[in-house]
């Protein structure tokens, strides 16, 4: 217990070592900057920006908050940086650039003809209001970038002072001349701050130096609010927004919701029913992570956050922990917790690493959205019920694990396994069934219409009338066991296809504001890889099963 005590304690530690504090330069994050429809930190503005071009929030160590405003002050000085991403073999084979580089300069790939070309062909194939292939969303994505790049720049996409009337702020370029002086003193202080810096000055000096770059953001920002009172009153918002990007949450979550697993892997290896109370601590404190970081994102935008693919991969990874924590509770099977746990931590770290698929950024909703009424009760509980397939998705990938091990010698976990799918699939479809149907109303109270075979609930359907058919096959006797391990990971696939295919494969109908771009070929590894697993293991048990019956 003591050694256990040990370890929680360096966790805390290092958990407490991951919030920042304030410290001299840091006052440039919380500048406000009018961006997207919304009032963001320059913080969240900076990195952003800098993720569209060069597809990290940071450049060879550097923060995108220096990055951004040296591309104002000095663009040529970028003119022979390659921090321009393409991916894409189609659009470099197009462009005749090489296919094994990924980073290239503004004047390798806009430089030429070929670009003017490209864009005159990607502007066709908008017109025929098709959904635009892989090719044609990286030729969209790449004058995504030259535009950003561009108005950066040119001082025109950072829009920091409120107007005395109205609601659009003024861009840099365009300030009045008095506030031209005051964010020439932020610049200035910024140009003399980072030469200190990059020059190994002293660390006063640095100081010194990072202290005049904050006076002159706090001048700045006096005056601003000062011109439009209201209009600046984001200061609680902002500072928040910044914790929540220095702190992130849902990275701390799934840390702790892994070390939950190892623990539990451990209780089975050393069978130590005492370190069980250890796996729930460690789950408890990534399950309090989780829900302050879906918290902050709730506070920050005054809405449910579940108005795009990752903000519901993050509250179906918050379900499939509360989900598995209640069965847990009841049942005591432990492979609930552990099913859990991966499940949820999988979840989100594919959030946290792929953000060219999964937007975590903080955007305002689309209009058909902005009812709070019906985006909480509709949206929250259609996807809440993703979360308990996903649980038995994860339980099915457990039970054929135990079906290679050998089936009668794991009888009694493979039951164990299957009651807990059963349950999850019986409150799936709890929440799925009202889901839909509460969908209905709000399509009622939006479109006109109740029910109209849009793809979104004709896939939402085929997926509660595939768990249904399970539920109803298992309490009818017709599937045993081993048919509740298997379709527990089939069925999950009609999930897949109404939370994501829709959206990003198929991109029609009237849910267009939930259409994405990007990762088909990993999601469909995915599904094929779990199908080619379900064959194999059916075939080795057919083996065996024919190898009793003969012996």
């Amino acid at each position: 217990m003591k050694k256990l005590l040990l370890v929680l304690t360096t966790v805390l530690l290092s958990f407490s070592a991951g919030v920042s504090f304030a410290k001299p330069g840091d006052q440039l994050k919380y500048l406000p900057v009018q961006d997207g429809g919304r009032i963001k930190p320059y913080d969240s503005f900076s990195k952003e920006m800098l993720e569209i071009v060069y597809g990290k929030s940071t450049y060879e160590g550097r923060k995108a908050t220096e990055i951004i405003l040296t591309w104002m002050l000095s663009p040529q000085a970028w003119a022979d940086k390659k921090i321009f991403e393409v991916r894409n073999h189609q659009v470099l084979e197009a462009l005749k650039l090489p296919k094994d580089q990924r980073y290239f300069n503004g004047q390798e790939l806009f430089g030429s003809e070929r670009f003017t070309l490209l864009r005159q062909e990607l502007q066709a194939k908008r017109e025929t209001k098709e959904k635009l292939n892989p090719y044609f969303q990286a030729l969209q994505r790449l004058e995504n970038q030259f535009f950003v790049f561009q108005e950066v720049a040119a001082g025109r996409m950072m829009k920091v002072l409120p107007p005395k009337e109205g609601t659009s702020w003024i861009a840099v370029a365009d300030l009045p001349e008095a506030f031209q002086q005051k964010f020439v003193g932020i610049t200035t202080a910024f140009v003399t701050y980072i030469g200190q810096v990059a020059s190994g000055a002293n660390a006063g000096d640095i100081e010194s130096s990072a202290t005049k770059l904050d006076e002159s953001i706090v001048a700045f920002e006096t005056a601003a609010r000062a011109e439009n009172p209201t209009a600046y009153d984001h200061d609680t918002k902002i500072k928040a927004e910044v914790h929540y990007n220095d702190f992130h949450p849902f990275r701390w979550a799934y840390v702790f919701y892994i070390l939950a697993a190892i623990v539990l892997l451990l209780v089975w290896a050393l069978s130590k029913e005492s370190m069980m109370k250890a796996s729930w601590v460690l789950l408890g404190l990534g399950f309090i992570l989780h829900t302050y970081g879906f918290g902050l994102r709730m506070y920050i935008m005054e809405r449910a956050p579940v108005s795009n693919m990752y903000e519901t991969v993050i509250w179906v990874s918050w379900g499939v922990i509360l989900f598995a924590s209640i069965l847990e509770l009841i049942y005591k099977f432990r492979m609930i917790l552990f099913a859990g746990t991966l499940v949820s931590a999988f979840a989100l770290v594919i959030a946290d690493f792929a953000p060219a698929v999964l937007d975590p950024t903080l955007q305002p909703l689309e209009p058909v959205l902005r009812s709070n009424y019906w985006l909480t009760i509709h949206v929250m509980t259609i996807t809440i019920s993703y979360a308990a397939f996903f649980l038995a998705f994860g339980l099915g990938d457990l039970g054929l694990f135990y079906y290679l091990k050998g089936e009668e010698k794991n009888h009694d976990k493979i039951r164990a396994i299957v009651t807990a799918i059963y349950r999850s699939m019986q409150i799936g479809v709890a929440f799925l069934a009202p889901g839909i149907i509460l969908g209905g109303i709000w399509a009622d109270y939006s479109w006109g219409r109740f029910w109209g075979w849009d793809p979104k609930e004709t896939w939402a359907l085929i997926a509660l009338l595939g768990y249904l058919a399970v539920l109803h096959a298992r309490y009818a006797g017709m599937i045993k066991n081993f048919g509740m391990v298997v379709t527990a990971i089939i069925t999950f696939s009609l999930v897949i296809m109404a939370w994501y295919g829709v959206n990003f494969v198929l991109g029609a109908g009237l849910h267009s504001y939930g259409f994405g771009a990007g990762g088909i070929e990993y999601v469909s590894a995915f599904v094929a890889v779990h199908m080619l697993m379900v064959l194999y293991v059916w075939v080795i048990r057919q083996g065996r099963t024919k190898k009793s019956a003969n012996s």
